[in-house]
Formats: C-alpha cells, sequence, structure tokens
C-alpha cells in the first residue's frame, strides 16, 4: 500500500459550520483535529488514541498532523520566550 499524498491525508478533513462550530474534525466524526494534536503533543501514542476512538485509523491521526502542519504554514501561533537571565 503507498503512502497517501498530501491531498488525500486531508481529504479525510471536515469544516462545516454545522458540525462543532465549524471546527476542523476527522471526516464522518466529531472528534477535533486538535483533540488528537493535543493528544500527541502530550506524549500518547497512536495506539493509545486508536484504542480510544477505535473507529478510527493511523491515517486519519496522520491526516490531523498534516491539517496542522498546513495551519502552522499560514498562521503564528504566539509562543512563551525565554526571559534573558
Amino acid at each position: 500500500m503507498t503512502p497517501e499524498t498530501r491531498k488525500q491525508q486531508l481529504e479525510r478533513i471536515s469544516v462545516d459550520p454545522q458540525v462543532c462550530f465549524g471546527k476542523p474534525v476527522i471526516r464522518g466524526t466529531r472528534i477535533w483535529v486538535s483533540l488528537i494534536l493535543d493528544w500527541l503533543a502530550d506524549g500518547e501514542s497512536v495506539a493509545d488514541i486508536l484504542k480510544e476512538y477505535p473507529h478510527l485509523t493511523e491515517a486519519d491521526v496522520r491526516a490531523a498532523i498534516a491539517y496542522g502542519a498546513e495551519a502552522s504554514r499560514s498562521f503564528a501561533v504566539d509562543v512563551p520566550t525565554k526571559a534573558a537571565s
């Protein structure tokens, strides 16, 4: 099986004002992309996420990561700076 292209990954994401207030979700679910990214950032594994949400696939998790990567290209988040010593 060949890996999905970025376009195919992003097709797994849905943004609909009528679903979850228009937040990006895994298509066909109400699982926010940001929730998946938060779990990964907190050290949870893909296996942990799939255990919690067995109807998701590893490809869905990769799609969430791809969406986060694309979003970071056009949107900057304020990050804490280290105070001068």
